[in-house]
């Protein structure tokens, strides 16, 4: 398992795939957090334009578009506990063949505030460097979310986090 600051993701090797994980104290209420992790306007806030269908259910259909490099996912949720767990499957939409990665997120409450677990599972080596600077960078613009602040990622904004994902990934 690797990091080098505190709020960087940790990296495991998980058979032919890594798992990555991030931890983060928010100083929001649980519901606001879990509102910006599955309500699509809120979505669209920290992450990417985002859809459920029919509505939030277990098996539901989950997609996002991120409009700045036109990329469109589209997986399924997986997992379900309200307001605690959220999970969907990230599949990868230029290789059909390549098995979906699992992204799953956490909360607990933790005072006035709540504890986010982000796990992001079934990474390929070639993907992790990017997967990591581009979690790391949205994770930075969800606690705005929870109170409806638009924070819309950037290359930019990913820019300091992708130097230091991609010398921590090479040393695997």
């Amino acid at each position: 398992m690797i990091a080098t600051t505190d709020l960087d993701g940790q990296i495991r090797k998980t058979g032919d795939t890594y798992e990555l994980v991030f931890r983060r104290r928010y100083a929001k209420p649980i519901e606001k957090v879990w509102a910006a992790l599955t309500i699509p306007e809120r979505i669209a806030d920290w992450l990417a334009n985002a859809t459920i269908e029919p509505d939030l259910r277990l098996g539901a259909r989950f997609a996002l578009h991120f409009p700045v490099q036109d990329y469109r996912m589209a997986g399924e949720i997986v997992e379900l506990e309200p307001p605690r767990l959220i999970a969907w499957t990230w599949p990868d939409p230029n290789d059909a063949g390549k098995p979906a990665s699992v992204v799953r997120f956490e909360l607990a409450p933790d005072g006035a505030g709540c504890i986010l677990t982000l796990t992001n599972s079934d990474i390929v080596k070639p993907d992790l460097a990017d997967v990591s600077a581009g979690w790391h960078t949205h994770l930075e613009a969800l606690p705005g979310a929870a109170d409806a602040i638009h924070a819309r990622w950037t290359p930019d904004r990913e820019k300091p986090h992708a130097a230091r994902y991609k010398a921590l990934t090479e040393k695997l």
